[in-house]
């Protein structure tokens, strides 16, 4: 009894001094409630928006959005609208794991999905990239918010509702206006036949993508920011491979496009297709055969004097003497500051094979070279001449203009 009268008096004494302690009362804070992603409803939700793609449905597209979000219904929506007017077939996603915890306050994270798509009438076979889908916890289910972004390319027709414009020909999809989207059409559509005028075999047809910005065109093709700030337009795999097979499609960067005269945009659009055309993206061509040769189709049938189309090239040349040799990667570099010369001169180089041998003689040597055949046998088996020989020939072409 001593005994545990004794602990009843330490227990009080610790209440009382807790009591009369100046010190406020401060209670302990609960146990964090644990949170996960959620892999198996993720799965779930990523084949519920295949089914809404593959059976048109936009409500059941919206319906995976957050409860009460409607941006991101309408976004999802708008994508089943894309496909269907792409056309999209053998349309997939796999979930494959999860990219970040759920540390954001709004319970949403990242995952990585394979996909795989194609649009009928246009691509040879699918394209296939690892892309990041963006999801949220959900009450007990997973909602899908959107897909793109991280350090993997963003299907454009992915992102969000879109123009899109087809022809026999043609497919283009444009993330902004109805006006702008039947002018890139417009361009598409008249860049067909100037290529088949050269390359009359062509048969496939023409995709041409624009997103918003510059800046969405680096996060379209996982390309570092200030790439393409240069370039009007590329050509390049839907997918980012390097497939033999891989849909091959034209990228804009509006930011420049958009501010070309008529005749420049045509061009450029003209000189794309040829790239598509002639399975460029893959080629190991020397550059300024590559897109000499491009240019040489989309200004063929141009009407514009040496003195305009080949303008910068002999601003340069005046400034500092031709060129020592053809131009190579490091000319081709999308930062330089020379590129639009470095383009010129190699329009100008091409342009001369065509005068020296026909356009005949130019299509076989490209073809030549692009079949693995090293450039000075080709050179002189189509035109007769040596590497030497016509770099000089070139270069005393580009003196002349200059004078």
């Amino acid at each position: 009894m001593a005994g545990l009268s004794l602990c009843l008096l330490v227990v009080v004494g610790l209440l009382a001094w807790t009591i009369t302690d100046d010190d406020p009362y401060v209670a302990p804070a609960p146990a964090p409630v644990e949170r996960s992603v959620q892999p198996a409803l993720a799965t779930e939700t990523l084949a519920r928006f295949v089914r809404a793609v593959d059976d048109g449905d936009a409500d059941a597209a919206r319906a995976l959005a957050p409860e009460g979000d409607t941006d991101t219904a309408d976004l999802l929506a708008g994508i089943v609208r894309n496909a269907q007017l792409l056309e999209v077939d053998d349309f997939a996603l796999r979930y494959v794991d999860a990219e970040d915890s759920l540390s954001r306050p709004d319970d949403s994270w990242s995952a990585a999905a394979d996909a795989t798509w194609q649009f009928h009438g246009f691509d040879r076979a699918p394209a296939s990239a690892e892309i990041q889908v963006q999801l949220q916890n959900d009450g007990d289910r997973v909602a899908l918010t959107g897909f793109g972004g991280g350090d993997r390319i963003s299907p454009l027709w992915l992102t969000g509702p879109l123009q899109v414009r087809r022809t026999p020909r043609t497919l283009v999809m444009v993330d902004g206006t109805a006006a702008a989207a039947d002018g890139y059409a417009r361009r598409a559509t008249a860049a067909v036949p100037v290529v088949r005028r050269v390359l009359p075999q062509w048969h496939r047809g023409l995709v041409v993508e624009v997103p918003s910005s510059v800046g969405a065109l680096d996060q379209a093709l996982d390309a570092a920011q200030g790439t393409y700030d240069q370039i009007a337009a590329v050509t390049t795999a839907a997918d980012g491979s390097l497939a033999p097979d891989a849909p091959v499609h034209v990228f804009v960067n509006p930011d420049v496009f958009g501010g070309l005269r008529p005749t420049g945009a045509q061009v450029v659009m003209s000189h794309e297709a040829t790239h598509v055309a002639t399975d460029a993206w893959v080629s190991q061509l020397p550059l300024w055969l590559l897109e000499g040769f491009a240019d040489y189709v989309a200004l063929r049938d141009v009407d514009l004097p040496l003195a305009t189309s080949a303008s910068q090239i002999i601003a340069e040349v005046r400034r500092d003497g031709p060129p020592r040799a053809l131009p190579g990667a490091a000319e081709f570099n999308t930062q330089t500051k020379d590129l639009g010369a470095t383009y010129e001169s190699a329009w100008l180089a091409c342009r001369q094979l065509a005068i020296d041998g026909g356009e005949d003689a130019l299509v076989s040597f490209y073809r030549r070279v692009d079949r693995g055949t090293d450039l000075a046998t080709a050179l002189r088996a189509s035109f007769g001449l040596t590497v030497a020989g016509f770099t000089e020939q070139w270069r005393t072409l580009l003196s002349d203009l200059a004078e």
